[in-house]
């Protein structure tokens, strides 16, 4: 079942849920006090829990596209939904996201809930805002050890380093508190960072920035380019189970 999903999918409860993952079952389910979660692909490098962008959920083409291939490329994707996003879903209109800290909370508890016995500890990432996200939940959570509780990695797709027209205003001051493998997949044309500009940032040194050639903030490339937007979603996932695998070894 595609997003969107609502009530009426299989409700769970977390523990519930943990079992199912720990079996190797795929699908979409309602995990109780937390929301939907669709699950696809099997886990043969790495389980990534997937966060979306601020204006768009896990319908859009781009995050369609981004779980297939991971899938393909052995990751098993857990696509969530915020909760602002599952109420303009009801209601039928766009609406901001809330404080951005009210989400890093939201991610926190699936984080918790995939915290089980039995569940090896999942990367983290998301589309834009949901990277940025992830990237705040796993600085909050780092506490000076190797890696951050309950937190493998991060994988950060497009990250919105600044935004549009505005470099000084960077979006970096918890990165020196990251510590587990951070792997950011980045157009080097995205305005919210192009690759001349990131590649004057000071990153930690757990921190890899992996270029997509002249991709957006989408990663849709140029036309000159002689590459389509399936091609830089398809090299990106490849990355993402490769640094999992290592990672892991």
């Amino acid at each position: 079942m595609a997003y969107p999903i609502d009530a009426s999918t299989s409700l769970l409860t977390p523990t519930a849920f943990g079992r199912c993952l720990a079996q190797g079952q795929t699908g979409s389910w309602w995990v109780e006090g937390r929301g939907p979660v669709e699950v696809s692909g099997s886990p043969r490098h790495g389980r990534l829990l997937l966060t979306h962008g601020a204006g768009a959920g896990h319908d859009s083409a781009f995050l369609v596209a981004l779980r297939e291939a991971l899938a393909s490329a052995g990751v098993q994707v857990l696509a969530i939904e915020f909760a602002y996003m599952q109420q303009m879903r009801r209601e039928g209109r766009r609406r901001p996201p809330p404080k951005i800290e009210h989400l890093v909370d939201e991610l926190a508890g699936w984080c918790d809930t995939l915290t089980q016995a039995g569940l090896p500890a999942p990367w983290l990432g998301g589309k834009s805002m949901g990277g940025r996200v992830a990237s705040l939940l796993a600085a909050q959570r780092g506490g000076g050890q190797d890696e951050a509780p309950g937190i493998a990695g991060l994988a950060l797709c497009g990250y919105p380093f600044h935004p549009p027209g505005k470099p000084e205003k960077t979006r970096l001051a918890h990165w020196p508190a990251l510590n587990c493998p951070t792997l950011v997949l980045q157009g080097t044309r995205d305005p919210f960072g192009r690759r001349d500009e990131v590649e004057g940032y000071t990153l930690p040194g757990c921190a890899e920035v992996h270029f997509l050639e002249a991709g957006d903030h989408d990663w849709l490339p140029t036309r000159r380019s002689g590459l389509t937007q399936a091609d830089l979603i398809h090299a990106a996932a490849r990355v993402i189970a490769e640094r999992m695998v290592l990672a892991s070894s």
